[in-house]
């Protein structure tokens, strides 16, 4: 695998959230499909954790990656926002490849974070997942 795709980043994702006592019966959506990527309960705390997940763009059919995490970074946002609610019982996350941390570091407010309850799912190529909270952010 040259780049971390969607699909990758996805179950990655999954795998660490069952880990942590999610439970996996709520995801459901495949790549191609519209809504929440991925949404699970934990199953001992009602508290439900929505993500949305991009991936690398393709470097063999995009032309510059680089503009290319830019976007997704802007969507990934943008589409998060959109899904969130105002109850307590929601956590909300983004989900992107490490090559994205820099970007993140540099440029998701750590007050943003905070208000919104939004933390950031950072995948490596050995499907490893690190989580950024508004603790983490300068």
């Amino acid at each position: 695998m040259k780049y971390l795709n969607e699909r990758f980043v996805k179950n990655s994702i999954i795998k660490w959230l069952s880990r942590k006592g999610y439970n996996l019966r709520l995801q459901a959506k495949e790549t191609k499909e519209h809504g929440i990527d991925i949404k699970v309960r934990h199953n001992k705390y009602g508290r439900y954790f929505i993500v949305e997940v991009k991936g690398d763009p393709n470097p063999d059919s995009y032309k510059w990656v680089r503009s290319g995490r830019e976007t997704a970074f802007n969507y990934v946002l943008g589409q998060i926002i959109t899904r969130m609610k105002h109850k307590a019982k929601y956590w909300y996350a983004i989900g992107l490849p490490y090559t994205y941390r820099d970007k993140i570091l540099r440029r998701l407010p750590r007050e943003v974070c905070k208000k919104l309850r939004l933390k950031v799912l950072l995948v490596d190529k050995q499907g490893k997942v690190e989580e950024i909270n508004w603790k983490n952010l300068k």
